[in-house]
């Protein structure tokens, strides 16, 4: 399935996901968008989110955007 994400590095909330109206998720993260560090932790949370291993999360575009679209494989 693929889901649009938008990120929120550097946030007290995090790690915190909610599920918009819409159907996109908001991801609140406690890491910062350093070095790929928030990148890494939304694969993580987003993977305990949907109850799958972090190797069936994928990042298809926006790597250095706060709004994602993910490839979850469920």
């Amino acid at each position: 399935m693929r889901i649009n994400v938008t990120v929120k590095p550097g946030s007290t909330k995090g790690p915190l996901v909610e599920t918009n109206e819409d159907g996109s998720l908001t991801v609140f993260l406690k890491q910062r968008a350093v070095d790929g560090a928030a990148n890494t932790a939304l694969i993580e949370v987003v993977a305990k989110h949907f109850g799958t291993r972090k190797a069936n999360v994928e990042i298809e575009s926006g790597f250095t955007s706060r709004i994602k679209r993910l490839r979850v494989e469920v």
